[in-house]
């Protein structure tokens, strides 16, 4: 009898250092799953903005960028107001309203994630976003018109190529908080 309940201890041991084992497996599958989730939406909605950037910068003349992101909600330029943006989005990553800008002469050209967090995705994306190539940071991925990758320059040497990216800082990036 007591062989048996040795064997008995030895197998619901071995049973639950089996579930442990399973379980720590499932909880990285879900929570790889949650971060390519997240930034399946930062890709999703950064496109977006950068489509309210084309569309406001198009919208009236003289062609140019908003100086705040509440200008894409609402555009009043031409007499006839446009709304280009739905709502300014909550950034995935950060989970904040907060998304750094790109500006040239006060002006969005551009808008990022404030996160510092590395991408789990480095390559395979569409042609609009081929600039994020193995970026280091999520805040490296910059959605804006004027930062799409020209295809027919592969190295980004020509003329349309995006600026070189920097480090956030300074005039050129600015923390904004949207309504």
């Amino acid at each position: 009898m007591a062989r048996q309940a040795g064997f008995a201890y030895l197998t619901l041991l071995y049973a639950v250092a089996l579930l442990s084992v399973s379980m720590l497996a499932v909880g990285t599958l879900g929570y790889f799953a949650r971060i390519r989730a997240e930034e399946n939406q930062l890709l999703q909605m950064g496109g977006e903005f950068r489509r309210a950037l084309i569309r406001y910068r198009d919208a009236a003349e003289p062609r140019m960028y908003p100086t705040s992101l509440d200008e894409l909600l609402l555009d009043r330029r031409s007499g006839v107001a446009r709304r280009h943006l739905r709502k300014i989005y909550v950034d995935p990553i950060t989970r904040t309203r907060e998304w750094g800008l790109v500006t040239e002469g006060g002006r969005i050209v551009g808008v990022r994630s404030n996160s510092d967090r590395k991408p789990l995705k480095e390559t395979g994306f569409d042609t609009e976003n081929a600039g994020f190539e193995n970026a280091a940071h999520y805040s490296d991925w910059v959605f804006g018109p004027a930062l799409v990758a020209d295809p027919q320059d592969p190295k980004g040497q020509g003329a349309g190529a995006p600026p070189a990216r920097t480090a956030p800082s300074g005039s050129d990036l600015q923390r904004a908080a949207g309504g």
